[in-house]
């Protein structure tokens, strides 16, 4: 395992954005975000590619996202929801650097969600909850599990950072 890339995966609303950036600045790394590289490069937002082009299309386009954060070293990567879930980007992940899961239960997850809040996979909760269950299997191949459903961002770092060595 590579101690200089830090991979962050999760759920939707685990905190992989928020934890990325602050343990980016705690290292003095980059930041970056996997679903928001790919909304920028296709310039529009995740639920307009799956309404117009798929879900094959978006995870293609995911994998070549990936792909382009593969080379650089020292940088924290926010990957999204389902980016780890794939066995090849799973692999890639854990070779290429340190990945740590944002375990958040499900009833908080829900709480973090907006009301209104409908994800291309799963437009009911019913439907979110058995993606979530499925992609909890995925995560466990993660290095590193952190509870993150109470912890402070801050004592979050902390963890990652003395995992790690730091």
């Amino acid at each position: 395992m590579h101690r200089d890339k830090i991979y962050l995966v999760g759920f939707v609303s685990a905190g992989k954005t928020t934890l990325a950036r602050a343990l980016g600045a705690r290292l003095g790394w980059p930041s970056e975000d996997v679903d928001e590289r790919l909304e920028a490069l296709e310039r529009r937002t995740i639920a307009e590619i799956f309404a117009s082009d798929g879900e094959a299309y978006f995870r293609s386009v995911e994998r070549e996202v990936l792909r382009g954060l593969l080379a650089p070293r020292h940088v924290v990567v926010a990957t999204g929801a389902g980016t780890f879930v794939d066995p090849d980007n799973r692999a890639s992940i854990n070779h290429d650097g340190a990945s740590v899961w944002l375990d958040v239960p499900y009833e908080v997850l829900v709480e973090r969600l907006p009301a209104a809040s409908r994800r291309p996979l799963a437009p009911t909760r019913v439907e979110m909850e058995r993606l979530y269950q499925a992609r909890r299997r995925a995560y466990q191949d993660a290095h590193l599990r952190l509870d993150a459903s109470k912890a402070p961002v801050g004592e979050l770092v902390e963890r990652v950072l003395d995992w790690l060595g730091f």
